[in-house]
C-alpha cells in the first residue's frame, strides 16, 4: 500500500518555489504577488485564504487579502475586481467561493481578467485548458495530478467519490 502524503508533498513544493523565487529576486526580478478578496467572514473561506497568505510567506510572494463586508454590493464588488485587473502589482487574484447569495459568482468569474486567474475558473482559461494551452490551472485537480506524478503513478484505474 502506498500512503500519499500530500501535505509533504505541499511543503516540498512550497520549497521548490522557494528556492526559485529565491533566484528570481537575486537576479532583481519581481517578487511575485497574489490578492485574494474575500466577501463576509466565512469561517471555511477565512481558513482558506488565510492558509494562502501563509503559503505566500513561506515561499516568499507577496500578498494582499482584501476583506470586503458581505452586505458589499455586487456593482462595488466588481469595482474591487477591476481594481485588481488594471494593477500591475497584483500578478494574480482569487476571489474566494461561495459569495454572498445576491452576488451572482458566474458574473464575478467572468469579471476577473484571465491573465489574473489563478482559480483557472474564467470560461478562457478553462478553454485554454481544454485545448492544452498555457494558462492557470484549478488548484484541487492540478494538485492531484501532481500527487499522481511525484508518487509515480503511471495511470488512474478507477477514482471512486
Amino acid at each position: 500500500m502506498i500512503i500519499i502524503d500530500g501535505k509533504q508533498t505541499s511543503l516540498d513544493i512550497q520549497e521548490e518555489l522557494k528556492q526559485r523565487i529565491d533566484i528570481v529576486k537575486k537576479e532583481g526580478g519581481k517578487t511575485p504577488h497574489l490578492a485574494a478578496i474575500l466577501v463576509g467572514d466565512d469561517g471555511a473561506s477565512r481558513t482558506y485564504v488565510n492558509a494562502k497568505v501563509k503559503a505566500c510567506e513561506r515561499v516568499g510572494f507577496e500578498s494582499s487579502l482584501i476583506k470586503l463586508s458581505k452586505e458589499i454590493s455586487q456593482k462595488e464588488l466588481l469595482e474591487e475586481i477591476d481594481k485588481l485587473n488594471n494593477d500591475d502589482i497584483i500578478d494574480g487574484f482569487i476571489v474566494q467561493l461561495p459569495l454572498p447569495k445576491h452576488i451572482d459568482e458566474t458574473v464575478v468569474t467572468l469579471a476577473v481578467s484571465p491573465e489574473k486567474d489563478v482559480d483557472g475558473f474564467h470560461p478562457q482559461s478553462v478553454g485554454r485548458m481544454a485545448l492544452g494551452l498555457p494558462t492557470f490551472l484549478p488548484a484541487t485537480p492540478n494538485g492531484v495530478m501532481e500527487l499522481l506524478k511525484r508518487y509515480k503513478f503511471k495511470q488512474v484505474v478507477k477514482i471512486v467519490l
